[in-house]
């Protein structure tokens, strides 16, 4: 009996992670494009500063480790 409810449960959330997925991926982009619209505004008297691109260049993006991308934006 255990098992079974285990299975079903473990069969629920696999059904709906696409979804959460999803919409975790909506947020980010609607962040992410606040963010840059807040750095382009800061950054706007730097000279040769490119908003987006990363200032570490190691060749790959990796998304924030947390849910933020910036407290304050």
């Amino acid at each position: 009996m255990c098992r079974a409810l285990k299975e079903e449960k473990n069969a629920a959330r696999r059904a709906i992670l696409c979804i959460l997925q999803a919409d975790e991926d909506e947020r980010f982009v609607s962040k992410w494009k606040k963010y840059l619209d807040y750095e382009a505004d800061v950054m706007k008297d730097v000279p040769g500063w490119k908003v987006g691109e990363n200032v570490y260049n190691s060749g790959r993006w990796i998304p924030p480790a947390t849910g933020e991308l910036r407290p304050d934006v």
